[in-house]
């Protein structure tokens, strides 16, 4: 009955669990369970059905039940299995490879391939836990079960590649285990066994693979060996197995015959392996071949690193006593050491200790001894011990070097290194011969160690010359320590040293130091050495063989000796570009050689690179400054660069050491260079010291080598060149043993004549030395022809002068016979046989034909054939050679000359052009007195200047300027002619040179009057005068005028002017007269006339001058001059009239230009202020500006009257002041202090704008004018502008102190001003003693102002000026004294008599005023203010006007203000405020009627309509504090009549305005309204 239910509930389970009703399926397990508690069916689908509920823990739970109860079920482990993956816990996860193992146990009977499935997810499972041995066991499991069921030999073998790829992998991550390891071997043996085809791809990479695993297991050697072999001898092109077992080999340190014959195979089949390369050079260094050793070693170690190969290297560095590059060979060792081979790192850091001792430094010692202190247990071994010593020694550290030796022989006392340390120690201390004992003790203690016979030998060398020649001494040792030590290179050098210098034996000695070469390319000295004596044996080949080899080697900033040698080799045979960038690399190694840095100025000066070579000389000199040949080169190429002066300085640094004679023979060279440039530019006088300075410096050279023949020529030029001078300039400081004076006396003093026949007897002397050169046949010709173009007084000297010249003909015949194809000769013969006394046409002609002839392109034969041809009046053939020589040379100044007299014959318009660019060309002097005859010329005839050909020639051309210079030029070289000094004069006057032109003219005068020509005399005379006239020099100009015959117009008007200038009016009256009667035409008589009326209203005869001007203007020719006077006339005596009518006819003359626009503009506005109409004044002159925009001198006008007439405008003429002085300099010197007025006046200063204000602006006045009072009282009145903005902002003013300062300038600059200025700047000085006392009374100050004003009174008694400046300050100081004090009728008395002593003073009567007004008397105030209104109108003063027209209104508005009974004070404000209105459209008179209304009917709508005017109508006219004073009673008015609307109108302006005060002053109002 119970197995029945069991069934039936199992049955219902499984039912359930198929249709995934998971719960039933439970309930129904769980009847069974309870009916039989060892049903495994029952756990099983209790476990399925908990899974799939995710009830892990009991589903686990029931697996493991049925689990226990049947193991070798497979449900239960399957569920299990499934449970595991599907959930995510550790202990499952690690339980999980247990439960795989069991599946594969039982489907391993039943299904194979349920079975393989399991195995691939165990395999798997170990593979991510890196579990390799039980990794290995599935596989092999896996493979067995393969081979049972027989499977093919191609799967098999997919397998086992897999397992070995598998544990390959696993392997590379996770320490070996032996198991592992042997696994893994036979899985790599059976795929051998199975692959196919062998051999094949395949099958090699697998054999690589297992040879390279096999490598990792050094006790499975043998079969990597067996492997290795087979590798090989299935592919013998396969580098890798040999490479295997040569690492192997070189490891493990077998190098036998047969290991060296596989390095010799690997290195045939792979010629850049690094391991045979190692093993090669392995075997060298065991068999002693040590350079062999180094190349392999060194080459391997490029591909491959190696501790033991880096060990092996330095040792075999070592051995070729290559110290340093044994210390980085161990260095590199002891990096790639690993850290389990101590044993090895202890021996590379033993030979890193010796390598760094023995190559010596105190940076390799530091290393040394910080190596010795890695070494462990260093101290126990002695021989360490000594390295260390001496480490200290290289150290310099020999107390401690000491030490240590005393401690090595302390511990063993014949120790071989011991001794030869304390030997070193006794060399280091110069004890020589102590240190041969111990050296030769230790040579004794260790007989064959090379290194105690080298320092033996080294010290014998070093001892000295008997030493060195002791063959038994320096040479044995030497020789014993190269035949123990054939690689010690050093033994080899000094062997060297000993045959080239002791036995003589060059041939040994360059062996014996290319052998030292050999071993050691680092080893500079030697290589040197060998190549030097190679060349001294003339065996070039060797020589550049070995430094070519060098220089292969060589890395950049290497081998300097090498590169120099060979640098110098190229400078010999001439290859200059290779030299240089030989040179170049030399100095790359070492920047700091002055010797290379020579040489490579050398090769670059060869090389024509100038340049380059002055910076390498240069640079050799910075660098050696005692060196003179760096010196001398720099300043040869600057010589030949044409910079003479530069070599000037360079020559003379070095004959300022020593008389060196190519120094001394440069610098006279470049003095005689400067000196030729600077006659060329007819700077005689400097090109005459230059001269001597030449010749004094050639003669110094001459007497150092007077056997060199060009020292004598060059003195024989530098005495030549002095006939291009004037003679009075030809005056020479000549040594006196070369004047051919006694030699113990000093220089002399040689003229023209005498220097050149010194140069003379200087050709002669080179001649004698050298006779068969033409060049100083033809020198000694030119200098007989200069010496016989000289003046010659007397007939003598016209005879010697006729010798001379054929004696220069001579020489040149000479010349041309040594050398006929040298054009020079020819020419210079031609133009000698043209010369007066020879005068040989046809040889001249002939002479330049065949010059031509030798030299076609001759532009110089051709000139001078030209102008033969012109001296024989063909002017066609002059013209046609002309033109030639100007195409051959368009810049040769001569042809352009001839073209230029040719033009001037035959009266062509092209003259004065060609003789202007004959001066551009270069200064010659016939052409620069053509040029300046035609510019003179043409600026006398005065009907010409509207041509075109003037405004071309002159203005176009500048011709004044360049024509002044050329003549200036002229006569600076030619003294004696009177016609170029005229010419001169008569340029500085239109240039304005004053000065110069008197000189000028005063010079013709002298000439002219030791020569007969009177009418030139006369004329100059005349010119003189004028030029006295102009310079101010008056009773001179009467005396020169009156000694001319005074018949020409020019003189006599001349006479006339300078007795009016000399004060001598009656004579000058009589002089004009006199030229009146001369006078040819109607202009002229009406210029004469002007004059006679000057000087008749100077004489005060008024109705004589308005005749004579009237008796002017009825003349045929009338002049605008007379005009303008009568005109000025009426102006200055108050005629309006007159002027008027004057001006009106000046003005029909029409259009006018230049000055005259200015003075008619000047005219009238004068008129029109005369005429009190002050507003037109201003536009006026702006009218006039507008028309003649281009004219600095009416701007400044504009800027000048503005300020004074129409102040309103002041920012306008600030602007126009700026216009005047941008446009000239000239007019900006005072359109600067204008523009600084019209900015003061405008109250610009710096608080406003920082860079435009009048002060910065009148500072920049007084910089350009410093000797203008005027300027300098500007500047102090806007310092007090500044000062007054200070106080009035509330800041301390910057600029207190500088009133005194500033009043003492100007008084010191009043005292220089003309004498018809002096009324004004006397009125300036009283101007600025105000300013100064305003100054300091506005500072506190009055102390020093009453001080001020008492110390100017001491000095003028009388001044009233100064009398009321006085009484105001002690009026002021009364005043501060005692407020409120009522001043005495006595003390107001005082002032009113100072303010009449200064009648058209007007500040001061306002200034009276306010005292009578603070005195409460009003009635005299208004007085005071009615009299500087009358004192204003009748000085034309229109602003002066309107500020007591406003003062009185306001005083007057005072009483109105406090409700005073009466009319009598509104009347007075109506009436003062209504003339200010009439005058000028005034802001503050508005305020002011506005002011009046409020106060007298302060609720109507006239007072709100006033008022609003001046709030809401903006104009850049009214003051800000204008506008603010009526907002304020405007917003009163409106609060009075309750106008909110109009209130907040206001308010919102005050906001947009900023009008911060305003928004308070309501908020006030409103507070108190409420």
């Amino acid at each position: 009955m119970a197995s029945k239910e069991v069934k039936s509930e199992l049955k219902s389970a499984r039912e359930a669990i198929k249709n995934k009703e998971f719960k039933e399926a439970l309930k129904h397990c769980k009847a069974v369970l309870k009916l039989d508690k060892t049903n495994y069916n029952a756990w099983v689908f209790i476990g399925l059905a908990a899974s799939e509920l995710d009830q892990s823990d009991q589903s686990h739970s029931a697996y493991k039940k049925a689990v226990e109860l049947e193991p070798e079920q497979l449900l239960a482990w399957q569920g299990l299995a499934n449970l595991y993956e599907k959930t995510d816990q550790w202990d499952f996860k690690v339980e999980l490879p247990n439960i795989y193992q069991k599946l594969v146990d039982l489907y391993a009977s039943s299904d194979r391939k349920k079975c393989y499935e399991v195995i691939k997810k165990l395999s798997d499972s170990y593979q991510s836990d890196k579990d390799c041995n039980k990794l290995a066991k599935v596989w092999l499991q896996l493979i067995q079960l393969k081979e049972e069921d027989a499977v093919d030999k191609k799967e098999l073998l997919l397998l086992w590649q897999e397992m070995t790829q598998l544990l390959s992998d696993c392997i590379k991550e996770e320490e070996q285990n032996n198991e592992v390891q042997q696994h893994l071997i036979t899985a790599f043996e059976k795929s051998l066994l199975l692959i196919d085809p062998v051999p094949g791809e395949k099958h090699q990479k697998i054999s690589a693979d297992y040879i390279q695993y096999l490598s990792k297991l050094p006790q499975e050697e043998t079969k990597m060996k067996e492997a290795c072999e087979s590798m090989s001898s299935l592919y013998p092109k396969q580098s890798y197995p040999l490479e295997v077992l040569c690492s192997h080999y070189l490891k493990t340190g077998v190098l036998t015959e047969d290991t060296v014959s596989r390095f010799s195979r690997l290195l045939d089949l792979a010629p850049n392996s690094g391991l045979g390369h190692l093993g090669m050079g392995t075997k060298a260094l065991q068999e002693g071949r040590y350079k062999d050793a180094i190349n392999s070693l060194s080459q391997g170690l490029k591909k491959t690193s190696c501790s033991t190969a880096w060990y092996s290297l330095a040792e075999a560095q070592v051995k070729m006593h290559r110290y340093t590059d044994s210390a980085a060979s161990c260095s590199q060792g002891l990096t790639t050491c690993v850290s389990g081979d101590e044993e090895l790192r202890v021996k590379l850091l033993k030979l890193k200790l010796e390598a760094l001792v023995r190559s010596g430094g105190e940076k390799a010692a530091d290393h040394a001894l910080e190596t010795f202190s890695q070494i462990i247990d260093a101290e126990k071994d002695l021989s360490l011990v000594a390295f260390k010593g001496r480490a200290h020694l290289n150290k310099g550290q020999v107390d401690q070097a000491l030490k240590v030796s005393s401690q090595l022989v302390a511990s063993k006392p014949n120790l071989d290194q011991a001794l030869a340390l304390r030997g070193l120690i006794h060399i280091a201390e110069g004890q020589q011969q102590l240190a041969e004992q111990c050296f030769l003790k230790a040579a004794a203690e260790s007989p064959n160690c090379p290194e105690y016979y080298f320092l033996l030998g080294q010290l014998y060398w070093d001892m000295g010359e008997e030493s060195r020649k002791d063959r038994s001494k320096a040479q044995t040792h030497l020789l014993k320590a190269a035949k123990l030590d054939p690689h010690l290179g050093a033994a080899f050098r000094y062997l060297g040293h000993f045959y080239r210098e002791v036995a003589n034996d060059r041939g040994r000695a360059r062996g014996c130091y290319k052998k030292a070469f050999d071993l050691d390319n680092e080893d500079a000295e030697s290589g040197s050495a060998s190549v030097d004596l190679s060349m001294e044996l003339e065996d070039m080949d060797t020589a550049l063989a070995t430094l070519e080899s060098v220089i292969a080697k060589a890395t950049p900033g290497s081998a300097k000796w090498a590169w120099m040698r060979r640098g110098l080799y190229y400078l010999k045979i001439g290859e200059h570009q290779q030299a240089v960038a030989d040179l170049q690399a030399a100095l790359r190694a070492d920047p700091e050689d002055w010797v290379c840095w020579e040489c490579l100025g050398d090769a670059y000066l060869n090389r024509r690179s100038f340049t380059a070579a002055l910076k390498a000389f240069g640079k050799a000199h910075q660098l050696q400054p005692s060196s003179i040949y760096s010196v001398y080169q720099a300043a040869a190429i600057k010589q030949t660069l044409g910079k003479f002066k530069e070599a000037v300085a360079e020559y003379l640094q070095i004959t300022a050491q020593q008389d060196y004679v190519p120094a001394l023979k440069g610098l006279g060279e470049c003095q005689l260079s400067l000196a030729r440039s600077l006659m060329d530019d007819c700077r005689d006088g400097g090109a005459i010291d230059l001269i001597q300075q030449a010749m004094q410096n050639l003669f110094r050279a001459v007497e150092l080598r007077p056997d060199l023949s060009c020292l004598w020529k060059l003195l024989g030029d530098a005495c030549t060149a002095v006939s291009t001078v004037s003679p009075n300039r030809a005056q020479v400081l000549v040594p006196a043993l070369l004047a051919g004076l006694d030699p113990n006396t000093q220089s002399h003093m040689q003229n023209q004549a005498q220097t050149l026949k010194i140069g003379e007897r200087c050709y002669v002397h080179a001649l004698k030395l050298m006779s068969e050169v033409p060049g100083l046949w033809y020198d000694l010709g030119l200098n007989y022809y200069y010496q016989a173009r000289l003046p010659c007084p007397t007939e003598d000297d016209q005879n010697s002068q006729s010798l001379i010249q054929q004696k220069a003909q001579q020489c040149l015949k000479k010349a041309i016979m040594m050398d006929c194809g040298n054009h020079s000769y020819w020419t210079a013969l031609g133009v000698i046989s043209t010369n007066r006394g020879l005068e040989n046409f046809a040889l001249a002609q002939h002479c330049f034909i065949k010059s031509i002839q030798v030299e076609p392109n001759n532009v110089v034969a051709w000139t001078n054939l030209g102008a033969l041809y012109l001296k024989k009046d063909n002017i066609e053939l002059a013209h046609e050679a002309f033109k030639i020589a100007q195409s051959l040379e368009p810049l040769y100044v001569n042809c352009w000359i001839g073209q230029a007299l040719i033009a001037e014959r035959v009266g062509s318009y092209d003259t004065m052009d060609l003789f202007r660019h004959t001066t551009e060309l270069s200064t010659h002097m016939e052409g620069v007195k053509g040029y300046a005859y035609w510019v003179c010329s043409t600026l006398l005839d005065k009907s010409n200047r509207d041509s075109e050909l003037y405004r071309y020639n002159i203005v176009q051309m500048n011709a004044i300027s360049a024509a002044h210079v050329a003549l200036s030029k002229y006569t600076e070289r030619i003294q004696s002619d009177p016609e170029a000094f005229i010419m001169l004069g008569y340029l500085n006057e239109h240039l304005q040179l004053k000065r110069q032109a008197l000189q000028a003219y005063q010079r013709a005068v002298e000439l002219l009057q030791s020569m007969p020509s009177t009418e030139e005399l006369a004329f100059a005379l005349g010119s003189y005068g004028r030029a006295l006239c102009t310079s101010g020099q008056w009773e001179e100009a009467v005396k020169v005028y009156n000694s001319t015959p005074l018949q020409e117009l020019s003189d006599l008007t001349g006479l006339a002017l300078a007795y009016f200038r000399a004060g001598l009016i009656p004579e000058s009256i009589s002089a004009y007269e006199r030229a009146l009667a001369v006078a040819p035409s109607e202009k002229d008589k009406a210029y004469i006339l002007t004059a006679l009326a000057l000087l008749q209203h100077r004489q005060g005869n008024l109705d004589s001058a308005k005749t004579l001007l009237f008796k002017c203007s009825v003349l045929k020719e009338p002049i605008s001059e007379s005009l303008l006077c009568l005109c000025a006339l009426g102006l200055v005596h108050g005629d309006v009239t007159l002027s008027a009518a004057a001006l009106t006819e000046l003005l029909k003359q029409g259009s006018a230009s230049g000055s005259v626009v200015e003075q008619r503009c000047l005219l009238t506005c004068t008129l029109l202020a005369l005429q009190g109409n002050y507003s037109a004044v201003q536009r006026e002159a702006s009218r006039a500006v507008h028309r003649n925009p281009g004219n600095p001198s009416l701007w400044a006008l504009l800027s000048r009257v503005v300020p004074r007439f129409y102040p309103r405008k002041a920012k306008g003429g600030a602007v126009a002041g700026h216009v005047a002085c941008l446009s000239s300099m000239t007019q900006g010197k005072r359109a600067l202090l204008y523009s600084g007025v019209n900015q003061l006046a405008v109250g610009r200063h710096s608080g406003e704008d920082g860079q435009r204000n009048a002060l910065r602006t009148l500072q920049r006045a007084v910089l350009l004018c410093p000797d203008d009072p005027s300027a300098w009282a500007g500047l102090m009145a806007a310092c007090h502008t500044e000062n007054t903005s200070c106080y009035l902002s509330g800041s301390a003013p910057c600029r207190q102190g500088l009133e005194k300062i500033l009043m003492s300038v100007v008084s010191e600059k009043v005292h220089g001003v003309e004498e018809i200025e002096r009324p004004l700047a006397q009125t300036l000085e009283g101007w600025v003693l105000q300013q100064a006392v305003a100054g300091l009374v506005l500072g506190g100050q009055l102390e020093q102002a009453e001080a001020l004003c008492s110390q100017v009174l001491n000095v003028s008694p009388e001044h009233p000026a100064v009398i009321l400046s006085l009484r105001q300050v002690q009026c002021q100081r009364l005043l501060v004294a005692n407020s409120g004090t009522v001043l005495p009728d006595s003390v107001l008395e005082q002032l009113s008599n100072a303010v009449m002593m200064n009648p058209t003073n007007i500040g001061a009567w306002h200034w009276l005023a306010e005292v009578y007004r603070s005195q409460g008397l009003l009635v005299q105030a208004v007085m005071s203010y009615r009299q500087s209104l009358q004192l204003a109108s009748q000085l034309g003063l229109h602003s002066c006007q309107v500020a007591s027209l406003l003062r009185l209104a306001l005083l007057a508005l005072g009483p109105c203000m406090a409700n005073v009974p009466g009319d009598e004070w509104k009347d007075l404000v109506v009436e003062a405020t209504t003339e200010v209105l009439k005058l000028d459209s005034s802001a503050v008179a508005l305020l002011v009627q506005a002011l009046l209304q409020y106060v007298t009917k302060m609720a109507a709508r006239e007072t709100r309509r006033l008022l609003e005017r001046l709030v809401y109508v903006t104009s850049p006219d009214f003051p800000v504090t204008v506008v603010q004073v009526a907002s304020w009673y405007l917003l009163r008015h409106l609060h009075a009549k309750n106008d909110e609307e109009l209130i907040n109108v206001l308010l919102q302006h005050a906001k947009k305005k900023g009008d911060q005060r305003l928004l308070e002053f309501h908020s006030v109002l409103a507070s108190t309204a409420s």
